[in-house]
């Protein structure tokens, strides 16, 4: 990680850790790196979610962007995937999205995307870095005509809907559907895009008011959507996360499909219409066991990565693979998309399942889930930093390895984007890895909580 830039772009709470200022000098920082110094306007597009920060984090970053120079276009409440696309689509320099994603509504954050439609790679976010950090270059200050100006996107909506249903092949037609909107992103778009596909839509949590994104609702929070489609003859049900690059999928029994087996029913089917680039899937140490067992039986390549989805698309582009993703619902379809797209996801899971005529709790039987136990610590600013150095946490991680042997793994990691460390045991015994979850956590607590 860097000293700005997290897994996930820059991120804190609005108006405390992220700021105005720092907003509108990373606005003026990123222009200077993105774009060429012979391009005297370059155009940069911003979106965001629907947390009442993001209009005065618009603001800023927007201020910053213009005094270097740079042509603002703002796109106004899209999902983050959607900024991705529109970047080629517009043909701009660059993307700016401010969201904090899955967090509370609190937090606030900056994601960039180059004129290619990617995020960032950890060079460039190194550059930014240093010019708001250490001042290590001057950004210009143009004067008169050369000062940038700001425009609106029309049509942004529309353009990103037809986009997604362009990838459907099959109609959703005579399909019940819920889906959760997470009173964020999503909201803007989920319902026209599922109706047009020919579903019959109930929509939940489509309602943001500025504070409500993620709350009690969307992919972080599935109970209410299992609860309806359980209770009013659901097909499915999907969620998506504050920026909707995310989701999660609930069967027609109620019961949560999570990202490992939207993985592997997309995988499969990929697979079966000669459409799974080098019959490889790209993951991250979190990937449950199961999954590596479901890949093994169906003749299928996994490939592992560090967690984060950027991390999941490198090792992607690097090796020319298709498709990829997480456990948490960042799911990569490379031949339609640059990023994560929660309603790509859905649109392609749906699909298949109109397609084959098939109910979700069966697709999901592809996968055996082993048992895995996450306990979040929270951890003081330096804990993440001396996690890797403490001889007591170590220890403990060492001896729940042993313990397990072959019959589980640990992996410990701190978040990207909060200030945790994360444990995760994964094994065949619950009673097991629960116990030896809680023990190293506890020793990570005691040492840097």
């Amino acid at each position: 990680m860097g000293r700005l830039f997290g897994t996930d772009g820059v991120r804190g709470v609005a108006n405390s850790e992220l700021t105005c200022e720092l907003a509108m000098n990373i606005g003026r920082a990123a222009a200077t790196v993105l774009t060429d110094s012979s391009h005297r306007h370059p155009k940069i597009l911003i979106g965001k979610d629907t947390r009442l920060s993001s209009d005065m984090l618009e603001a800023a970053i927007t201020a910053g962007l213009c005094s270097v120079g740079a042509n603002v276009v703002r796109l106004g409440v899209v999902p983050t995937p959607a900024v991705a696309f529109l970047v080629g689509k517009y043909k701009a320099d660059a993307g700016v999205m401010l969201t904090a994603s899955h967090n509370p509504c609190e937090f606030n954050g900056i994601k960039i995307f180059s004129g290619d439609g990617y995020k960032l790679p950890d060079a460039l976010e190194e550059q930014i870095e240093a010019i708001v950090l250490d001042h290590a270059q001057e950004p210009a200050c143009p004067v008169g005509g050369a000062v940038g100006s700001v425009s609106e996107a029309p049509n942004t909506v529309r353009d990103y809907v037809d986009h997604i249903k362009s990838t459907v092949p099959f109609a959703l037609t005579g399909m019940k559907i819920a889906v959760d909107c997470a009173n964020g992103s999503a909201s803007r778009t989920a319902e026209l895009l599922f109706s047009e596909l020919g579903a019959e839509c109930h929509m939940l949590s489509d309602h943001p008011n500025g504070i409500n994104v993620n709350d009690a609702c969307g992919s972080t929070h599935m109970e209410n959507l299992m609860r309806f489609v359980g209770e009013n003859d659901m097909d499915a049900g999907v969620a998506f996360d504050g920026d909707a690059d995310r989701c999660l999928a609930v069967d027609e029994n109620g019961r949560l499909v999570d990202g490992d087996f939207l993985m592997a029913i997309c995988a499969a089917d990929l697979k079966s219409r000669g459409k799974l680039e080098k019959n490889t899937v790209v993951g991250t140490i979190m990937t449950n066991m199961g999954f590596n067992r479901f890949c093994e039986d169906d003749g299928i390549k996994f490939e592992s990565t560090k967690v984060g989805d950027r991390y999941v698309l490198e090792e992607m582009l690097l090796e020319g693979y298709n498709f990829g993703g997480e456990q948490s619902g960042h799911i990569i379809f490379h031949d339609f998309a640059t990023t994560g797209d929660g309603q790509l996801t859905a649109a392609q899971l749906l699909s298949i399942l109109k397609r084959r005529e098939a109910k979700l709790s069966s697709l999901a039987t592809l996968m055996t889930r082993y048992p895995q136990v996450l306990v979040n610590v929270d951890v003081k600013p330096d804990g993440k930093l001396r996690f890797y150095t403490d001889p007591q946490v170590k220890e403990a991680v060492d001896g729940a390895k042993k313990q397990l042997g072959n019959r589980g793994r640990v992996v410990v990691r701190p978040s990207g984007t909060e200030p945790l460390l994360r444990v995760m045991v994964e094994g065949e015994d619950e009673t097991e890895i629960a116990e030896a979850a809680n023990v190293v956590a506890g020793v990570i607590r005691d040492r840097l909580a």
